[in-house]
């Protein structure tokens, strides 16, 4: 039955899976005149047509906003011949393409976080525990406007796994390189805050001092709000409260895909 209004749907990762994300939108009855897609990122890699599947996005106009994802800050490095592409990531026809200078500038518009309304928020990773929703959106703005103002920079800079803590008297390139991995590759944290960014399974760590951010006892989520994020498919979309929302659902693994409706609440799935 298709929905008697507009919808707002908010897609896990997508990662270059375009015949799934167009199986997911069909499920879902998306009608691109009248609803609003979000991502929360990765919308490139290891899927078999990520060249497609940005062609789609950017098809939708205002109609389509995504936050960046490992991959997606990882594909504008490659464009700039910052980094080699990885083999893995299939990127071969996009890299190739006459319109990837235009696609990445397009994806470089993109935040690390943002509010889909007063009460959801998306970010590809999670929510730092040691930040509050209204920080997070605050520090992805620091990050837009470095990635804005001096992309090649910025990207040449952003990787490394340090620092591991949040601190307010980080160097500027440290404090960006914290905020990107909090946003973009953050999973587990111990007790301290600090991140790690090794450990990658289900939960629990097999190292006894780590937990999932969404677990730690200093998270700081307002009751009234909800956090949607991707990134860590051995969740399978599990999390232990309503108010986290994991999307991603390892379609590029060969499970699921997964819309979330904002207006009812409910999730939409399809497999491979």
């Amino acid at each position: 039955m298709k929905p008697s209004s507009a919808q707002t749907l908010v897609v896990g990762d997508i990662q270059g899976c375009y015949g799934g994300l167009m199986k997911l939108l069909d499920q879902c009855q998306f009608d691109e005149k009248r609803d609003k897609l979000y991502a929360v990122g990765d919308l490139v890699a290891r899927g078999e047509d990520s060249l497609a599947t940005l062609t789609f996005l950017k098809g939708l106009g205002n109609g389509f906003s995504s936050v960046l994802g490992n991959h997606d800050l990882h594909l504008l490095a490659v464009s700039k011949n910052i980094q080699p592409a990885n083999k893995k990531d299939r990127l071969e026809n996009l890299l190739t393409s006459d319109r990837l200078e235009e696609l990445c500038a397009w994806l470089q518009s993109f935040p690390l976080a943002l509010a889909v309304d007063n009460k959801h928020i998306m970010v590809h990773a999670g929510l730092y525990p040691g930040w509050t929703p209204q920080q997070l959106l605050r520090f992805s703005d620091e990050v837009s406007q470095a990635l804005q103002q001096d992309p090649h920079t910025f990207l040449t800079q952003m990787y490394g796994n340090a620092p591991a803590i949040w601190q307010y008297d980080l160097t500027e390139i440290e404090r960006l390189r914290f905020i990107v991995n909090a946003c973009t590759r953050m999973r587990f944290v111990d007790k301290a805050l600090r991140l790690d960014l090794q450990e990658k399974g289900t939960p629990p760590a097999s190292d006894k001092n780590l937990m999932p951010w969404f677990s730690h006892p200093r998270l700081q989520l307002p009751e009234k709000q909800r956090i949607l994020f991707g990134h860590w498919a051995a969740l399978e979309g599990k999390t232990p409260s309503k108010r986290i929302i994991g999307l991603d659902t390892g379609y590029v693994w060969g499970n699921t895909m997964t819309a979330y409706r904002v207006e009812t609440k409910e999730r939409i799935t399809v497999t491979p």
